[in-house]
């Protein structure tokens, strides 16, 4: 697979922005004025608690659903108004944190059905689409299974047939939406040494993950969204390490309590509230020097 980078997608140039986002359903603000930059040979990871609206962005970001207000900006093309499938012609490819494949076809016929997409839209080359879909079961690790129906894999295998058929698209933008939920240790390891080799290759990467040491094995930017804001964003340790980003997944902390504890894995950060919740007043607060910017909440 050879993302679409060129003398105009240099690694670390902005390949999508989100610019003022806010999203409401009804009277309840599910994003509120969310600002976000995901980069050309990097992989920029989104996390925060249950509930923060991660989903949401993906779906402002594809096109699924349209903003109340703001702006998507693909290439320093404005796409806020869209087709999901103008975007996808574009660059945009994603997964989803609920598995979505047709489950009565063979892996290879998942893939098969975005590699026939991306012939038609020119973007195979002279490869054709049965070689992009040779490329990705080789570069997933899936090639010994692809003549398995889909519905008879495990949840983590099926995760990565939905990102095999993802990259068939040849995308320069991939959201990936809890990719390592259902893998195992080694699969994990796997995953991490394959989104490293995409990025080398000049895929703009945004990373929604619950497992927070993936996260910081893979990510060169960080940002916590909580209750549809951001809350912090910037070096990932340094974004890790900030007592705003510690009480959001584990409630504050008193001084007797000493040092905010590292981040939780999957299954142990919780938020009652639903996305969607109204967020409270916020002051804006700089820390860490020019790395790292946060939005903490200031209680009187």
């Amino acid at each position: 697979m050879s993302p679409r980078a060129g003398a105009a997608e240099a690694r670390g140039d902005v390949a999508l922005q989100v610019e003022g986002v806010t999203l409401y359903y009804g009277g309840l603000a599910a994003l509120a004025n969310v600002d976000l930059a995901v980069h050309y040979g990097q992989i920029d990871a989104l996390i925060g608690p249950n509930g923060a609206g991660k989903t949401s962005l993906f779906d402002v970001v594809t096109g699924l659903t349209k903003p109340s207000r703001g702006r998507v900006m693909l290439a320093g093309e404005d796409v806020t108004r869209r087709h999901p499938a103008a975007r996808a012609r574009l660059g945009i490819a994603r997964t989803f944190q609920r598995l979505e494949l047709f489950s009565s076809l063979t892996v290879r016929e998942n893939i098969q059905v975005a590699a026939e997409a991306a012939r038609s839209l020119g973007k195979a080359g002279a490869r054709g689409a049965r070689a992009l879909v040779d490329d990705q079961l080789q570069r997933t690790g899936l090639a010994s299974l692809a003549d398995a129906r889909v519905d008879t894999l495990s949840t983590g295998t099926g995760r990565l047939v939905e990102l095999a058929r993802a990259l068939a698209t040849e995308p320069r933008v991939l959201l990936l939406d809890e990719p390592a939920s259902g893998l195992d240790p080694s699969e994990s390891s796997a995953l991490i040494a394959l989104l490293t080799l995409l990025a080398a290759d000049g895929l703009a990467v945004l990373l929604v993950e619950h497992d927070v040491e993936l996260v910081m094995a893979t990510a060169a930017t960080l940002t916590v969204l909580d209750r549809g804001r951001v809350l912090a964003t910037g070096d990932p340790e340094q974004v890790r390490g900030l007592p705003e980003v510690q009480a959001a997944y584990l409630g504050p902390h008193t001084s007797e309590e000493g040092p905010a504890r590292p981040l939780p894995g999957e299954g142990t950060m919780p938020r009652p509230e639903a996305e969607g919740a109204v967020p409270r007043p916020e002051t804006v607060v700089r820390r860490g020097g020019p790395h790292v910017e946060t939005q903490a909440e200031i209680v009187p």
